[in-house]
């Protein structure tokens, strides 16, 4: 191959691609919408909640009222008094947002049923509010029917809730509190990123291949240039384009945090990466069919957890301490190693593929064998922040088709320079195979044209010398 005409496909691919006005809208969008995950949470947090609702409440126990304590969310309007069929029967002229009906007390299970009626589906929050007045109203007539003086007192004597304080210690034994939300964020948002880049620049290879094919502005190019010079010009050169973009997106980001964060203070910010830890940690346990903490269960328990998360000390300066002591330098360096190695992989399977058809509907037969790996391995990077070191996190990170998204999951967690080397260097070298491989098919299948090419072709295209 002569490097110097690859040279020269690569700087054209690359200026195509960075003059294209969607480049400059995602580059410099692309930075908004990462400031906006930092900041954005809390304000929609706090801003979307329910306020000033009104509900009626039919209260035939003669327990549960009292505990119906107004708040800025709900106003509560005892109407026990009346009869339930004329109120459902009036209900639209009464200006209620909901009708809470309960039942008389069943003085054998100790417990009552509630029913709501509404012209609309009751809001989550709303229905939570109402189940959690009921359930202390109950709980409280437990335990009361117990007839233990002080039991009340004796119950929240005993309830505990006792946070874990976690510190990682180096060779020297020097100790440093660390947060394990903030690692299991930085893990999620690593695994996110490649596999987004992976996957959108290794279809732009396969887009661009098809659309030169195509115009058969390819057959113009080949009677200039080596095939092979072709496809790793064009793969290398939207690798180029692909960390501009990344290096943009870091400074860009950084910028706009840093300016907003200079007017509404990075206390804040940091406290909305808190907020962000809890709600991510709930929504990986609930994807998981895991079983959320009771006190985790309800809007008030998620709340707690924020003003905890908010609001302690303790909590706030491990959240910091981790922060401050990650090795970006490491982060970073492995996040360009495996993308460069991971995007090369799969843009010369793609830019086989892309080769192999005459457009994209086409490609949809060919490209399952490559995509199933890529969906895999980001759903293995989706838990790894769960067991980092478990067998199939393991395996995911040295398998050279899953690696570079489950290995970027786990580098936050601290890696073994031993398996880091190992799996780069399996990565490598199934790049240069399937690179060959690519090769073979892309040499023989940019020129055909006619034909529907099946997986019995390519087989046929790789045996040919």
């Amino acid at each position: 191959m002569d490097f110097r005409t690859i040279s020269v496909i690569i700087s054209r691919e690359y200026l195509t691609k960075v003059r294209k006005k969607s480049f400059l809208l995602t580059t410099f969008l692309g930075p908004l919408f990462f400031a906006a995950l930092c900041i954005l949470p809390s304000l929609i947090m706090f801003m979307a909640e329910d306020k000033g609702k009104k509900v009626g409440v039919v209260d035939s126990s003669g327990i549960v009222m009292p505990y119906m304590t107004d708040s800025e969310q709900i106003d509560y309007t005892d109407y026990s008094s009346r009869s339930v069929d004329s109120l459902k029967t009036r209900y639209f002229d009464m200006d209620l947002d909901a009708l809470v009906i309960i039942s008389e007390l069943d003085t054998v299970s100790k417990t009552v049923s509630v029913s709501a009626y509404s012209q609309k589906p009751l809001s989550v929050d709303m229905k939570e509010a109402i189940s959690r007045n009921v359930n202390n109203a109950v709980e409280e007539y437990r335990l009361a029917s117990y007839d233990i003086k002080g039991l009340r007192q004796i119950m929240e004597d005993v309830r505990v809730n006792i946070p874990v304080a976690t510190y990682t210690m180096d060779d020297s034994g020097e100790e440093k509190i660390t947060s394990s939300e903030v690692y299991m964020i930085v893990s999620l948002v690593l695994s996110i990123i490649i596999y987004m880049f992976i996957a959108m620049f290794s279809a732009m290879v396969m887009q661009s291949v098809i659309e030169e094919k195509s115009t058969r502005v390819v057959e113009v190019l080949i009677s200039s240039v080596n095939s092979l010079e072709l496809m790793f010009g064009k793969i290398i050169g939207v690798a180029a384009v692909a960390l501009t973009q990344f290096f943009l997106w870091i400074v860009l980001t950084a910028v706009i945090v840093l300016g907003v964060g200079s007017f509404i203070g990075m206390d804040a910010i940091t406290a909305s990466a808190g907020m962000q830890g809890d709600q991510m940690e709930q929504m990986a346990q609930m994807a998981g069919g895991l079983g959320v903490d009771p006190g985790m269960a309800d809007a008030s328990g998620m709340t707690e957890s924020i003003e905890r998360m908010a609001s302690s000390d303790s909590e706030m300066a491990a959240v910091l301490s981790t922060l401050a002591g990650l090795d970006y330098a490491e982060i970073l360096l492995c996040f360009v190693i495996y993308f460069v190695l991971g995007y090369l992989l799969y843009a010369s399977l793609f830019a086989a593929i892309g080769s192999a058809v005459e457009n994209e509907a086409d490609t949809q037969q060919l490209q399952m064998p490559v995509t199933i790996p890529l969906l895999l391995a980001f759903f293995i990077a989706f838990y790894a922040f769960k067991a980092p070191d478990s067998q199939i996190v393991f395996w995911g990170s040295m398998i050279p088709f899953t690696s570079p998204i489950v290995m970027l999951a786990r580098i936050p967690f601290g890696v073994p320079f031993w398996e880091l080397a190992l799996s780069v260097g399996l990565l490598f070298l199934t790049f240069l195979l399937m690179g060959y491989i690519s090769a073979k098919i892309y040499k023989i299948g940019i020129l055909m044209y006619g034909k529907k090419t099946t997986f019995r072709d390519l087989y046929k295209w790789l045996k040919q010398k």
